[in-house]
């Protein structure tokens, strides 16, 4: 198929809800004529004079010209049939979210439309080799997946199935950038990348909920202070539990139920009392008018504790940030950067950055006297960092590691003793889920770190957390869960092993890790 460009193209876009009235903005003011369809009678006039009064509000606010605005609804024409718009050629859908729907629509396009005319679906999770099977040229159906909302969202993921000619997904991989997007091509597979890679940020805060290692109020603390602009209770909450559950759900089922996309059945129990979130006024959280959310103490900052020997052991930044706050207090300490652990020893007790292992197994097998803590990604003083004591550990032991955390400059919040705390198995299984996807050629390193970061607002792709953290050292962390939970997912990619096996050759700058 021959795609010339599809700068000037007219367009139409079918499905006039939130994600379509989004995308007919975002093609109008970009210049495109836009036939806009919706299969309720009335509803896509009904969404141009919501988009106009949306537009109309961002008038007033001076973020656009009235003259802009005048165009750009100017070019948005509702239409009561398909065949008004015989000579679009891009028809964008954004119709209901299944597969017998948006097969049956494309059939009956093809029979509309012209030759040249570029398919594309909005779909978020369905196989766009699965939506092009039966139509008469596959090639030119795409995945054009936006985020809402669409106007404010930079991510497109230029999806392509298996028929898709490159021609095509390289004409919307432009166009979408003289939108104004972001787009990333990926392979048609079960959640593409974002909705893929980003189950582990939900599955390990809802595994860690299932085993009563802490309240959602403390596992959204600790991953806020890593920089994430919501924790996962608050945005499961926000994205609604039955939306985020039935994702999850799909993404395991096409996997052929993979263990380590397995859903929640605390999740599920949400669903099934019909604690939605947000929507539904009750989630993890209670959002009935006067409801108060739990808080987390204040930070209370102390001054180092007596000590008669301090020994700093490992490199990287956690040991560095630990050598400067002592160095800081006028304290000396003995360096031991040739450790196999990170972390401050004092007179005989041990603090230590998290590798995966449980404070107790540390305590069974090398010394009593042992508490461990979670990556600390947060720069401020004060961030909430989980910390859990071994269960070996003297009362004494368990009272003065909190305190010393804080005299570092932490938020020291006790979690139970779960492998790999919050942060560190949360980061590590988002870099895991990311070397598979790039393993087996869903996406590249440089989309999956745009993707995660403009689709859902990471503070930094899976790749920038890697590149900052020794590969060794993320997988000796997953194969301690994986050790500790007996199961399949806690597996680490091949893709994340042989990249580790490269850096065998070169010093890498280390989060934390041992020598």
């Amino acid at each position: 198929m021959n795609v010339d460009s599809l700068q000037d193209a007219p367009l139409l876009v079918v499905g006039a809800g939130i994600m379509g009235a989004g995308i007919a903005q975002v093609a109008a003011q970009a210049g495109h004529r836009v036939f806009l369809f919706d299969l309720r009678e009335g509803a896509a006039a009904q969404a141009r004079d919501q988009l106009a009064a949306s537009l109309e509000a961002l008038v007033a606010r001076g973020k656009l010209t009235g003259e802009a605005v005048r165009q750009a609804l100017a070019r948005i024409e509702p239409v009561a049939s398909l065949d008004a718009a015989a000579t679009a050629r891009l028809v964008v859908e954004a119709v209901v979210e299944k597969l017998d729907a948006k097969r049956a629509l494309f059939r009956q396009l093809e029979g509309i439309v012209g030759a040249d005319c570029v398919l594309a679906t909005n779909t978020s999770s369905i196989s766009v080799t699965a939506i092009a099977n039966g139509l008469q040229r596959p090639g030119r159906l795409v995945g054009m997946h936006f985020f809402n909302p669409v106007p404010l969202m930079k991510l497109v993921e230029v999806v392509s199935g298996l028929q898709t000619e490159p021609a095509v997904a390289q004409a919307i991989f432009e166009l979408s950038k003289r939108w104004g997007k972001v787009p990333v091509h990926a392979r048609s597979t079960p959640g593409f990348i974002v909705n893929r890679i980003a189950r582990p940020y939900y599955a390990e805060t809802l595994a860690l909920l299932q085993e009563r290692a802490a309240e959602p109020a403390l596992l959204d603390a600790c991953l806020r202070a890593a920089g994430f602009r919501m924790g996962p209770c608050e945005l499961m909450d926000l994205i609604g539990h039955d939306t985020n559950f039935s994702v999850t759900q799909s993404v395991f089922e096409a996997n052929f139920f993979d263990k380590r996309f397995v859903p929640s059945l605390v999740q599920r129990e949400l669903v099934d009392g019909g604690l939605l979130g947000r929507k539904s006024g009750r989630g993890f959280y209670d959002y009935a008018e006067g409801a108060v959310k739990p808080a987390l103490p204040a930070f209370e900052p102390v001054e180092l504790p007596a000590a008669t020997l301090l020994s700093l052991h490992g490199r990287g930044a956690v040991a560095r940030r630990i050598g400067a706050a002592l160095a800081a207090a006028g304290r000396g300490f003995e360096p031991v950067p040739d450790s196999d652990w990170v972390g401050l020893e004092i007179d005989g007790a041990q603090l230590r950055l998290t590798d995966g292992r449980p404070a107790s197994q540390v305590g069974a097998g090398e010394v009593s006297e042992v508490a461990v803590f979670d990556l600390p990604l947060a720069a401020e003083p004060g961030a909430v960092l989980a910390w859990a004591p071994a269960v070996q550990a003297s009362a004494g032991w368990v009272k003065a590691a909190p305190r010393w955390l804080r005299a570092l400059g932490f938020s020291a919040q006790r979690l139970a003793d779960a492998p790999g705390l919050v942060v560190a198995r949360t980061i590590a299984m988002l870099i895991n889920e990311a070397a598979d996807a790039v393993h087996q050629g869903v996406c590249d390193e440089a989309g999956a770190d745009a993707a995660m970061k403009l689709g859902v607002n990471y503070p930094k792709g899976p790749f920038e957390w890697l590149r900052g953290w020794d590969a060794a050292a993320v997988i000796a962390l997953l194969d301690a869960l994986d050790a500790h939970y007996r199961g399949e997912r806690y597996r680490v990619s091949p893709g994340l092993r042989l990249r580790a096996w490269g850096q065998g050759t070169h010093e890498v700058e280390c989060i934390g890790g041992g020598a």
